[in-house]
């Protein structure tokens, strides 16, 4: 059947139709609230059970699997755009410098232990399976589906394959249930041993958390309406500064691929650079306060949704079921680290409430920062600790790196080889820990010790 302009949007009111179904059981299935999952994933599972890889009820296009990595060029593209506030790297280090080194660390050694250590595994168990496999894992564990997606397309492009994004899609999908399930373990691990400071088990969060359903009473206002209606609707001027940053970052693509062919950045980094130039354009004109950051901020979150729903569904069983144990083994792998940075950096090295910004960097890293942030509301409903402030101060600088990190580990990954990559990765993560020791110093006290921050 050929593709056309209805078959995109065919496929995009079949997703609509699974992620309402998705919440319809979300709200009313006890076990699906109990660990959190989210809508988007039911929804993925489902699309993908009822697609022509199983039961053969929803019609999917051939172009399913190419969504995910067009919807994260249009999160990226929004990401800056509505942030007035300038990079100061001098304030992140005195505000917030421990949030950041252990972010930054974590994700440094996510990298580089699956390419080196993974690589090891795979040399010696499985010599057959090609050695850039290895970075999907991190791709998919701590950048989601959309950041599987990109690396996954990267691969594809530079090792003339075709499987990359759907193992990527699976690492994703695994690691986010991984992240919810192992995560609410953890918590409740550490409110019997008394190392959180605000909970005793994982069960207090509000009713509305676990159903997806606000009460009138508690709902909050989406966003300002900054363009009069008479003129242009106010969420049509948003999601059209969206795009404009989408497009802008896809035509830059194939411009410099015409003059560059063997670099490869990817379109989602161009795009995200192409919203921070509009953005910078627009604070000098009159339409400086016309951008809503918590209305761009839900028009990331709900593409981030149909996102997940299609990665998800568009998984290759095919391609799975080829790599099993690989795919297996490089998940056990993928958990551990985060459980190290849990029980013994995140204890060692947060100055405060270390649990709870640990517990948040486990979510983020298994999953992501929607996992993570999840997991930290389980234990610090009312957000006393402050790690999701500190990680939005450090994430200014955060996603900066990791653009480069999304942009140049693929290409560094098969020019130099993956060893070479995953221990220079490792090296930087571990200077970042011992950065942050020796800033704010090595804590040795007991599992529910009570720190001096945390009095009062």
């Amino acid at each position: 059947m050929n593709y056309d302009a209805y078959s995109f949007v065919i496929d995009f009111a079949f997703m609509s139709m699974l992620l309402v179904i998705a919440q319809f059981f979300r709200s009313k299935v006890k076990f699906l609230q109990k660990f959190y999952i989210p809508s988007s994933v039911l929804a993925g599972l489902m699309g993908l059970l009822c697609g022509p890889q199983g039961l053969n009820i929803i019609p999917w296009s051939e172009k399913i699997g190419s969504y995910a990595y067009l919807l994260i060029c249009v999160v990226f593209a929004g990401l800056y755009l509505g942030k007035k506030e300038k990079l100061n790297i001098k304030k992140i280090f005195r505000n917030v410098g421990d949030t950041f080194c252990i972010n930054m660390a974590t994700e440094f050694i996510c990298f580089g232990s699956a390419l080196l250590i993974g690589g090891l595994i795979l040399l010696a168990a499985f010599p057959s399976v090609f050695r850039e496999f290895t970075l999907l894992l991190p791709a998919g564990f701590c950048g989601g589906h959309g950041y599987a997606s990109t690396i996954g397309t990267a691969l594809d492009h530079l090792l003339g394959r075709e499987d990359c994004v759907q193992i990527g899609q699976t690492f994703a999908t695994i690691g986010l249930l991984t992240g919810l399930f192992v995560g609410i373990i953890c918590i409740n691990f550490a409110a019997r041993k008394g190392a959180t400071c605000f909970i005793k088990k994982a069960d207090k969060l509000p009713e509305e958390c676990r159903t997806g359903i606000v009460p009138i009473g508690n709902r909050k206002s989406m966003g300002e309406e900054t363009i009069n209606p008479m003129s242009m609707d106010p969420l049509a001027w948003h999601m059209s500064l969206t795009l404009l940053a989408t497009l802008i970052g896809y035509k830059f693509y194939y411009w410099y691929k015409e003059y560059l062919p063997n670099i490869e950045l990817p379109i989602m980094c161009l795009t995200m650079l192409a919203g921070v130039l509009i953005q910078t354009i627009l604070n000098h004109t009159s339409f400086k306060d016309t951008i809503d950051k918590h209305v761009e901020d839900r028009i990331g979150s709900m593409i981030t949704d149909y996102l997940v729903g299609f990665g998800v569904a568009s998984i290759s069983i095919t391609v799975v079921q080829m790599y099993l144990l690989p795919i297996i083994i490089l998940c056990v792998l993928g958990v551990i680290w985060p459980l190290i940075m849990v029980f013994v950096v995140g204890r060692k090295l947060f100055h405060n409430y270390w649990f709870e910004r640990s517990i948040f960097v486990f979510g983020w890293c298994t999953g992501v920062v929607a996992i993570g942030v999840t997991l930290l509301r389980i234990c610090d409903p009312e957000m006393k600790s402050k790690a999701l402030d500190d990680y939005g101060t450090a994430y200014t600088l955060i996603s900066i790196i990791e653009v480069f990190i999304v942009a140049l580990t693929p290409q560094l990954a098969v020019s130099m080889g993956c060893g070479i990559v995953g221990t220079i990765e490792l090296l930087i993560g571990i200077s970042l820990l011992f950065l942050c020791a020796r800033m704010y110093g090595i804590h040795k006290g007991k599992i529910s010790e009570v720190r001096n921050e945390e009095m009062g």
